[in-house]
């Protein structure tokens, strides 16, 4: 249930918070001011946060290639690629 609870938090940061807590954690695993249980707990978490944060930036690269300029120069949408496209 925790794990559960744990997804959910992390589903509602935004790619700001989600990267902070992720840079803090690699600064903490870094500097060793953490244990080896603490670590592996701090990695997990990293490893989802990096996870959330791929995917924000995937659906942020994903509307902006949809947008584009018409021939009078008005921002438009369109849709291009597929959800198989490479997100860069």
């Amino acid at each position: 249930m925790a794990q559960k609870d744990t997804a959910s938090k992390i589903s509602k940061m935004t790619f700001e918070e989600a990267l902070g807590e992720l840079e803090e954690i690699v600064r903490r695993i870094e500097s060793g001011e953490i244990d080896l249980d603490g670590a592996i707990q701090a990695y997990e978490r990293g490893a989802a946060l990096k996870q959330h944060c791929d995917t924000k930036l995937r659906e942020a690269q994903e509307k902006v290639s949809k947008i584009k300029l018409d021939a009078g120069g008005a921002v438009t949408e369109e849709s291009v690629g597929t959800e198989n496209d490479p997100p860069f």
